[in-house]
């Protein structure tokens, strides 16, 4: 099923509707790895600046940007905002809770809250659900906010948080039905990737 096009005069609220598999949950308690060009570190604010070409993981999150800032609480929970190189795209992958599904998104700011769980796709925001390695589910918009524990996630242009809209004042989705997607992912094994996936952990995968 497609859906070319939404009126964003409503915040779209879509749930990804094939059971109870929600975003890995053991990613929240894992430690953040991460590999760029500088660090800044402040401890007594228990902040962290990276800068250049930086690659965070954290379980099965990989996240990629220019730079990223983050923050832990005294609880330990973290808090991160990914920054794309101007003219570019941030980006963002998770796998899925006991399914060979993926989520992943691009946008000029990234945020990720591992307390709330749920990740922001802010400003020429864009986000992907693959089945192995089938295109599912598509969605444009000027903010994507998913949540890890429910699997929802809210789409907006931007109209009617007065900013500047997307698209003409309107979001994209593309939804593909669970039986598609299923026999999708049955013959993916023996048909190559289509040519829009890129590899996820390496740099070269960044958009330009």
């Amino acid at each position: 099923m497609k859906i070319p096009f939404i009126s964003t005069a409503l915040l779209i609220a879509l749930s990804l509707a094939t059971g109870a598999a929600v975003a890995e949950k053991a990613d929240r308690n894992k430690p953040m790895n991460i590999e760029a060009d500088a660090l800044r570190y402040d401890d007594l604010k228990q902040t962290s600046v990276f800068t250049g070409r930086v690659v965070v993981t954290k379980g099965t999150i990989i996240i990629r940007g220019a730079r990223v800032d983050v923050r832990q609480d005294p609880e330990g929970y973290q808090f991160g905002v990914v920054t794309a190189e101007p003219g570019k795209l941030a980006f963002y992958r998770q796998k899925r809770e006991g399914q060979d599904e993926y989520i992943e998104g691009e946008g000029e700011v990234i945020e990720y809250d591992s307390k709330a769980d749920n990740v922001k796709f802010i400003k020429r925001a864009e986000m992907r659900r693959y089945r192995g390695a089938a295109l599912n589910d598509e969605m444009v918009g000027n903010l994507i906010v998913y949540e890890n524990s429910t699997d929802v996630f809210t789409v907006d242009s931007g109209v009617t948080q007065g900013g500047p809209a997307v698209g003409g004042g309107r979001i994209k989705a593309m939804l593909t039905p669970s039986s598609a997607a299923s026999a999708a992912a049955g013959s993916a094994s023996t048909v190559p990737p289509a040519a829009k996936l890129r590899s996820s952990t390496t740099l070269s995968g960044e958009k330009k």
